[in-house]
């Protein structure tokens, strides 16, 4: 059984709309004129369970609103959903134990003024935790997300990064087998960043978590998810292997090598030459049809040190789907 199933999930909001100008603002005053707008339109997927799959696309996508309806905090306007064989939006207190909702612009709500601890605290009875199993629980995640010199300061006191890393151990407090995390590294510094992508692929090798993840970072889908789902205006563009979105998208292929003794001229015919700096390092742009070939001739015409075939970077492919779809 799936942890998540989307089938035909549709999300339109009715927003007010006029037009510019004192005349129109007064006229609407009596009689306001509305547009629907598709937030999401007919998309399907499923998760397995254990899973961590990167939900990505462009602002205004739909991938927030998307995370609100799997986690009940809003009702869609059409499709069947079921998250751990719950709907939703019912919002039984059982449901609500299992996941969490983790979104790095707000990562900590509640009174500002309390201590990291004691509002780890409310949050074990909130959730109605036992306590053995809270101070195991939380001894484990003061190790694996540095909290100790945290918890005796305030939620005010904290940084943005600070802030993400109590953020999910709230949301790990409890245990939930199905985390949606919004944009987890939002604004972190790279190290920050790094830290808790380590976590996050450590939780769930340890816990068999199933995660949805949205972010604009790609070092974030790169790194923890094998799987991706891209949606675009409302609708799933594609669903599959990271590494194959790549392979659909980009024509060609990167030979990144170091060749000290080489000029422009011998590379006539092996490909276009798109970077070359100081330290005698090239980089070839070349068809994906023609990686092998070419790479067997700058081996056997080019006195070589050091080579590798690369895909072009991720952002590179991310943003030609957004552009230009995907066929």
């Amino acid at each position: 059984m799936d942890a998540i199933t989307v089938d035909g999930l549709t999300m339109t909001y009715r927003v007010p709309i006029r037009e510019p100008g004192l005349r129109a603002a007064l006229r609407s005053i009596g009689r306001r004129s509305r547009r629907d707008i598709a937030a999401v339109a007919d998309a399907s997927f499923s998760v397995r369970p254990g899973e961590l799959v990167g939900f990505i696309g462009p602002n205004g996508a739909g991938k927030t609103t998307t995370m609100k309806i799997l986690s009940g905090l809003l009702r869609p306007t059409a499709g069947r959903i079921d998250v751990l064989g719950q709907t939703p939006w019912d919002r039984r207190t059982a449901f609500l134990k299992r996941i969490a909702f983790v979104r790095g612009s707000q990562p900590v709500g509640g009174s500002q003024e309390l201590t990291v601890l004691d509002t780890l605290d409310y949050q074990r009875l909130l959730y109605q935790v036992d306590r053995a199993e809270f101070a195991a629980t939380l001894a484990e995640l003061t190790t694996l997300l540095d909290l100790e010199p945290l918890l005796q300061r305030q939620l005010r006191a904290l940084s943005l990064g600070e802030r993400m890393r109590v953020g999910l151990a709230l949301s790990l407090s409890y245990r939930p087998e199905v985390l949606f995390l919004d944009e987890p590294t939002l604004g972190l510094d790279v190290s920050a960043a790094a830290a808790i992508r380590t976590f996050v692929r450590d939780q769930v090798a340890r816990t068999g978590a199933t995660v949805l993840l949205t972010s604009h970072y790609m070092a974030d889908v790169e790194e923890l998810c094998p799987r991706l789902i891209l949606i675009d205006q409302g609708t799933v563009r594609y669903d599959g292997p990271l590494g194959q979105l790549s392979a659909r998208l980009s024509p060609y292929k990167l030979i990144r090598f170091a060749a000290p003794e080489a000029g422009a001229e011998q590379f006539s015919g092996l490909g276009e030459v798109v970077q070359e700096d100081g330290d005698d390092r090239w980089l070839l742009r070349v068809p994906r049809a023609e990686v092998a070939t070419t790479t067997a001739r700058v081996l056997s015409t080019i006195r070589v040190t050091d080579l590798a075939v690369e895909d072009p970077p991720l952002e590179q492919v991310i943003d030609r789907a957004y552009r230009e779809g995907i066929g």
